[in-house]
């Protein structure tokens, strides 16, 4: 784990309008991320986690506080440049999966080593679909697929482009018991042989337990 942390968070603070009032969401929030970590970002409904996981991917912008992602201010860039960097550094699973509706279940883990300008995207793909057991769901749309099956192609989605970041947003949200359970066991599976930065968003106190630290948030402040 040496070397510089891959996600820097200093004096983070979020406030929105509500009607005149503003309210905060995040306050005074500081942590560092290093390679290969998993951390747990748990929580309340309401306490700011998925805000804050928003602003470590850039998709908001903080009212107060810095971020660095691998070592870069994203503070410093624009919202094209930011989208660049995710493209970069980030893969994403989704509570709702986010998957193409109107892509294939191959043309959807295909679409980010595409956009990152990868070679051999289609084999790439088909690969990562094979490491997650739908080698058989190749051609099949979101629609035809099961919630686990949609998670599933959104795990291979993340980790194709072969990212230095990992974030989840309550990744088992959506699906039964059993489903998630697989759900997580793989992504703690495909984490730790590519070596990847992991930062989960959880209410289930077992899953946050499988990472190696957990920050609660309370209030839109980090507990001790």
């Amino acid at each position: 784990m040496a070397g510089q942390p891959v996600v820097e968070v200093v004096g983070l603070g979020k406030t929105v309008d509500n009607g005149g009032e503003p309210l905060i969401i995040l306050q005074d929030i500081s942590f560092s991320v290093m390679p290969g970590e998993t951390v747990a970002i748990v929580g309340a409904s309401g306490s700011g986690k998925s805000t804050l996981l928003g602003l470590l991917a850039g998709l908001d912008v903080p009212s107060a506080g810095a971020i660095r992602l691998d070592g870069l201010a994203l503070a410093s860039l624009d919202e094209d440049a930011r989208a660049v960097q995710r493209g970069k550094l980030l893969g994403f699973v989704f509570q709702s999966f986010q998957l193409l509706p109107s892509l294939t279940a191959l043309e959807n883990v295909m679409l980010p080593l595409e956009l990152a300008g990868a070679k051999a995207s289609t084999a790439t793909a088909q690969s990562w679909l094979e490491r997650v057991g739908l080698s058989h769901r190749l051609k099949h749309y979101p629609k035809h697929l099961s919630g686990g099956e949609q998670q599933r192609v959104a795990l291979a989605r993340a980790f194709a482009p072969a990212p230095r970041l990992v974030l989840a947003d309550e990744p088992t949200g959506n699906l039964d018991a059993a489903t998630g359970q697989q759900i997580i066991d793989l992504m703690f599976e495909l984490n730790e042989k590519e070596g990847t930065t992991l930062i989960l968003v959880t209410h289930d106190e077992a899953i946050a337990a499988r990472c190696g630290r957990i920050l609660r948030i309370q209030s839109g402040r980090l507990a001790d």
